[in-house]
């Protein structure tokens, strides 16, 4: 019996945390299995191979207990705890908890109540409204569950890997082929090069003097799980965290084609053929093709590829075709990390950061920002983690003297506060007016009305003390659906009324993501760029915003928080009072 893979694994500790948790076990044992899991699914190496070696302790959330249940696994094919909690519960009840906004507990409560145990019986239970009896549920829950069958429920579409944990792991598996004697240069391609939120594989293109000899090369990687050859100079594999590789090689007079074709989204890249086409050439990963001549251009670079279609060099972010081929375009001189002038949002141990503000602003001195504001959680966050109104003012003036102490940057007191489901602020306008800075973000009642969630967040950005909208989608890329909400109506406002809208750089998160950050700013909005780090160890999550920014097509001008503080600070709503 072969060893399990890490998705294998990981797959198994994920159940182990449902059943536990259906069969009402602590929360830390049901996340110290949640964490588990990801752990796994997330290690470069094979966590079997780790166990069998007597090293998967090193392995982060592995301890000694888990280790256990992994020598089981292999060597038995199954987790013990695991068989007796199944014979506990029918196995379609596990199934329930995959449908969105059910979950261990909540399945669990429909089970004892109404004992329903598949997703049958919940769906027959939906159409005859019998959901809105148990306490918890209703009519929206009822609805929500008959749309999610509507949509095909029981079809699971290919995960997608979330675009940093995605570079992380295809960049170490460059790095790997770099070594190799024949390579020449190995870069990122498709969506990965492009900046998009989340990829279903990994795109690596490569120049080497022996082709063939590189592509075998990427089943020697020990981050590599299996390869396998597709074709003499192409190789695909599947890492130990269950991601899809695909390579490619030539050599290095092709290897402008090579980038090109497959970083290009498939739109952009049939603009691009169809431009070819007109002046009588044909575009390819081996060349261009010159119809009159029959000769075939070879490009050792990008830029010759786009000069001999008579177009300038395009960013790999704007290759989406929206605009970036039409007649005229001038290509942008897009933002980058070092235009960054300020941060204005991160949280302390006041709420649920992991450092203090004073190591929060020796940080960000330490990134080169000149100003940084503490927007700790407000006083209705919802996670047990909340700043009462009494703790804000004690938090107002340790800011205030750290601020005095502190030379080379600016430390500002702000928050995060709640967007009450009126529009309101969770603090009141005595106390917000103490403040430099207010980030107002929706952390509570996602299932409001598309109606009602505009009206309450438009009513935040006519506020006279709210400077900014926070992450305004409240997206999570690949685990969370964006709440319902009229954005080109928070565009009008928030334009109308000098409010400003974040970027927020948390790489699960990126919202505004780049197509509303591109409308925002065509309907005259501020848009600032913040990371919304909870410690120190995360203030250069920057990048993932400003890579937000440079695929919304925006320069260092179209950003405010690039200002220096002086010019930056007339900008809020409160310097105008």
């Amino acid at each position: 019996m072969p060893d399990p893979s890490n998705a294998v694994i990981a797959a198994a500790f994920d159940e182990l945390g449902d059943l536990y948790e259906l069969d009402g076990a602590v929360i830390h044992r049901v996340l110290a299995y949640r964490n588990a899991a990801k752990a796994v699914r997330d290690a470069p190496t094979s966590v079997s191979a780790l166990t069998r070696e007597g090293r998967v302790t090193t392995v982060p959330g592995i301890g000694k207990t888990l280790e256990e249940k992994l020598r089981a696994l292999l060597e038995t094919g199954t987790i013990p705890a695991a068989e007796k909690l199944r014979a506990r519960f029918p196995a379609g009840l596990i199934e329930m908890t995959r449908l969105p906004g059910l979950g261990p507990k909540r399945a669990r409560k429909l089970f004892d109540e109404l004992g329903l145990d598949s997703l049958d019986a919940l769906r027959e239970a939906a159409e005859q409204q019998r959901l809105r009896g148990v306490k918890g549920f209703g009519p929206k829950f009822e609805a929500s569950v008959l749309a999610a069958f509507e949509a095909g429920v029981a079809e699971r579409p290919a995960p997608r890997l979330v675009l940093h944990r995605a570079t992380e792991l295809a960049e170490a598996i460059a790095e790997g082929l770099r070594a190799h004697p024949a390579a020449v240069r190995v870069e990122l391609a498709g969506g990965l090069r492009r900046g998009s939120d989340s990829v279903k594989d990994l795109d690596l293109v490569a120049a080497a003097t022996d082709p063939a000899a590189l592509a075998g090369a990427l089943a020697d990687l020990d981050l590599v799980e299996s390869a396998s050859s597709a074709g003499e100079n192409a190789a695909r594999a599947r890492t130990h965290s269950g991601a899809s590789v695909d390579l490619r090689v030539v050599t290095p007079d092709q290897f402008g084609n090579l980038l090109q074709h497959f970083t290009g989204s498939r739109q952009h890249n049939v603009r691009l053929r169809e431009r070819a086409v007109k002046r009588g050439l044909h575009v390819s990963e081996y060349g261009i093709l010159d119809d009159a001549t029959g000769d075939t251009l070879r490009c050792a670079t990008e830029e010759e590829v786009y000069a001999r279609l008579g177009l300038p060099w395009i960013p790999p972010e704007l290759r989406e075709d929206r605009g970036e081929l039409d007649k005229g375009f001038v290509v942008p001189d897009l933002i980058v990390q070092d235009d960054l002038k300020g941060d204005l949002h991160c949280h302390t141990v006041a709420s649920d950061g992991r450092d203090t503000a004073q190591e929060m602003a020796a940080g960000a001195l330490a990134r080169g920002l000149q100003y940084v504001a503490i927007t700790d959680h407000s006083a209705t966050h919802g996670f047990g983690n909340d700043v009462s109104p009494d703790a804000l003012r004690r938090q107002i003036e340790l800011v205030h003297d750290l601020n005095d102490r502190t030379d080379g940057i600016e430390v500002l007191i702000g928050t995060e506060t709640n967007i009450l489901p009126d529009g309101s602020p969770d603090y009141d306008d005595d106390l917000l007016a103490q403040l430099d800075w207010v980030v107002g973000s929706v952390h509570t009642s996602f299932g409001m009305s598309r109606a009602e969630m505009t009206r309450r967040i438009v009513a935040a950005t006519e506020h006279p003390w709210i400077d900014c909208i926070g992450h305004l989608t409240g997206r999570k890329i690949a685990a969370r659906a964006p709440y319902d909400v009229d954005v080109e109506a928070v565009f009008e406002a928030a334009a109308r009324t000098g409010t400003m809208l974040e970027i927020n750089s948390a790489p699960d998160r990126r919202d505004l993501n780049d197509v509303h950050a591109r409308q925002a700013h065509a309907a005259g909005v501020r848009i600032v760029i913040n990371t919304d780090a909870h410690g120190v160890s995360t203030q250069g999550i920057a990048r993932w915003g400003v890579l937000t920014a440079r695929r919304a097509g925006l320069t260092a001008a179209d950003v405010a928080n690039t200002l220096p503080w002086a010019q930056f600070a007339p900008l809020r709503k409160r310097a105008a009072r």
